[in-house]
């Protein structure tokens, strides 16, 4: 609930609204109470702190790993915040989210099975459930509990992932999960959260051996791999590793707001097709953010990139 500008009042004094009832508690260490405003913080690597106005905290409950709230800023909408950190937003999500499932998708000559790591939001689930011909989508994600909140509070991004019968949830660690198996996906997308805490293994060269393991012969992975201009290790160790691996890797990006700097890079590696070559006119139109251009032209990388993946 707003309050009037004026004097500062303490923390646990704050109003926010859950849907059906009114409740009172402390704000979580990320939020704070200034001149009538709820803020939300965002601490990035220790040397940013980004600010932004909040509506109100629709959710905030704490699962066995990791902090998850649920708020609603003035500009970016509803969002997803784990451990103090924007997952996805209802102004800029679908951004992420076409991008990391339609390019290997679209790539792959018939994406029957789909495994994604990640995306408890289900915004990746939905844009690859767009696509007629995949049949499976094994969701794997350690914490049920995001599920539920994105499910519950922003339907505007886990759109009906949850009501589809092609979609297998499965709560449990990624990295575990791949460790075991062998031909059994077209496609692998790693919708990681940032490389801390329990997301710390999704970055290592065992999971992405493991990973490939998965893949059926003519198999394609696709993940994340941050900013380019603050997370330059991790693109250069990713695109490292994964050229290690398969014969075609590319690394495209696309413009997030929502993320600190507002560049993001991912990294697409395959054992048989190249996107570089493949039929755009079977990429869907029911986007907001991707079309035909897109596709072609994410590829071609900045000098910034370059200088990064040599």
């Amino acid at each position: 609930m707003a309050h009037k500008r004026g004097g500062k009042k303490p923390v646990f004094d704050i109003l926010y609204k859950i849907p059906g009832k009114l409740a009172m508690k402390e704000l979580g260490k990320y939020f704070k109470y200034e001149d009538g405003d709820i803020w939300f913080v965002e601490t990035d690597r220790n040397n940013m702190k980004l600010e932004y106005r909040a509506k109100e905290l629709i959710s905030s409950v704490k699962s066995p790993f990791q902090q998850i709230d649920i708020v609603d800023l003035y500009d970016f909408g509803k969002c997803l915040v784990l451990d103090g950190a924007i997952q996805s937003t209802v102004l800029d999500g679908h951004i992420y989210n076409e991008m990391i499932s339609h390019i290997p998708i679209v790539t792959h000559d018939n994406p029957q099975d789909v495994l994604i790591i990640g995306g408890g939001d289900c915004g990746v689930a939905n844009e690859v459930l767009k696509y007629e011909e995949v049949k499976k989508v094994d969701f794997v994600e350690i914490d049920e509990l995001v599920v539920k909140e994105c499910v519950e509070h922003i339907p505007e991004i886990a759109g009906t992932t949850s009501q589809d019968n092609r979609v297998n949830f499965i709560f449990t660690d990624g990295v575990k999960f791949v460790e075991d198996k062998k031909n059994l996906y077209d496609v692998i997308l790693v919708d990681s959260s940032d490389p801390v805490g329990p997301a710390v293994q999704l970055f290592s060269r065992e999971f992405y051996q493991n990973a490939k393991n998965c893949l059926k012969e003519d198999g394609i992975m696709v993940c994340q791999s941050q900013s380019p201009l603050f997370n330059k290790d991790i693109l250069r160790n990713t695109h490292k590793i994964l050229n290690e691996l398969y014969p075609i890797v590319r690394t495209y990006y696309a413009i997030v707001p929502s993320y600190p700097g507002g560049i993001w890079s991912f990294t697409l590696a395959s054992l048989k097709n190249d996107p570089l070559e493949v039929d755009v006119m079977k990429l869907k139109t029911n986007t907001k953010y991707i079309n035909e251009g897109v596709f072609q032209s994410c590829f071609k990388l900045p000098n910034m990139f370059k200088y990064v993946l040599e």
